[in-house]
């Protein structure tokens, strides 16, 4: 029987992962939850009903896994717990500060009623924690570094989108291009924050918004962007349209670290994504997880769980045999 798959929230995110469900054999889209009129939404799967989320909960023993496709800024904090309480979730929670909150709020909601829930999944917090782990314990005597972009930071874009007098926002994470190399060249640099990354917004007002004001509350907000050279670029919607509506995106992990009785032989670990699709990229590796969580709930493996917890095996189509036989 294959794994039935709901949808919370419509946007980028949520087209990801109706476009990735339809990659698999073992899952089907059973249903999309939505805050919008249900009757003006329509999705790319036939025969698949469009739900407002104020009757989520009639479809409790129809879906398997249920995906969290909202934003970490204001959604995900206060729908995955309460969702966890009645489905199996997951999400991309990705406020790195918050993580541990956030962990223990689901962690409660999904022990107390059987469920298995996941967070911040995705590539970042995701596919690049797990690089993070790994390098970190085989050189244990190293640095981890994390460079993000070029590209749309779709959180980092959202959380502009809630500020009161805007209309339409794409933020940019640009790499220093200098602290990259030396990172690569086996430096060992000391960076902070502001000298790894600068953040270039493009913002559409709403009419009559106060252009100073908005900029103020973007390069002062905690967590996103008060920790870094913040560029805030006022644009026309048209001006926005035509050049700002790609969400490709990327980064580089590196662990640089050294072995022997002296320390004398130094390594440099590098990972890389490049993206086209940051939003298809990220729904992909959501649903290789909710494909995880739905085995850990079939042997009663509740609470919460991050990529951390989660063994390569319970992520892919393949039998271990399969695997051990093509991939080790």
């Amino acid at each position: 029987m294959k794994t039935r798959i709901g949808i919370a929230g419509y946007g980028n995110l949520g087209r990801g992962v109706e476009c990735a469900v339809r990659e698999t054999s073992d899952m089907e889209l059973t249903a999309v939850f939505t805050r919008r009129d249900p009757s003006s939404l329509k999705i790319q799967t036939e025969n698949v009903p469009v739900v407002s989320m104020d009757d989520i909960l009639e479809w409790k023993d129809r879906i398997d896994v249920l995906v969290l496709c909202g934003g970490s800024a204001t959604d995900l904090p206060v729908q995955t717990p309460e969702l966890a309480k009645n489905f199996n979730v997951i999400d991309s929670f990705d406020t790195h500060a918050n993580i541990p909150v956030h962990f223990a709020a689901v962690d409660e909601a999904a022990k107390a009623n059987g469920n298995t829930a996941m967070i911040s999944v995705g590539w970042d917090p995701g596919m690049f924690s797990l690089i993070r782990a790994y390098s970190s314990a085989v050189l244990p005597n190293g640095k981890d570094y994390t460079f993000w972009g070029k590209g749309v930071s779709q959180g980092h874009s959202d959380a502009i989108r809630r500020i009161e007098g805007v209309a339409n926002a794409k933020q940019y994470t640009v790499p220093v291009e200098a602290a990259l190399e030396a990172v690569r060249n086996g430096e060992n640099p000391e960076l902070t924050t502001r000298q790894k990354h600068t953040r270039e917004c493009f913002v559409v007002l709403k009419e009559g918004a106060d252009p100073e004001k908005v900029r103020k509350e973007i390069v002062e907000m905690p967590n996103y962007f008060a920790d870094y050279d913040t560029t805030v670029n006022f644009i026309s919607a048209e001006e926005f349209a035509a050049n700002h509506s790609g969400l490709a995106h990327g980064g580089f992990v590196f662990r640089s670290g050294c072995t022997g009785f002296n320390h004398e032989h130094s390594h440099v670990i590098e990972f890389s994504l490049k993206l086209d699709s940051n939003p298809e990229f990220t729904s992909s590796v959501i649903i290789a997880y909710a494909r995880a969580i739905k085995r850990l709930n079939d042997k009663g493996d509740t609470g919460c769980k991050t990529v951390f917890d989660i063994p390569p095996v319970l992520l892919s189509e393949m039998t271990p045999e399969e695997m051990r036989a093509r991939l080790l």
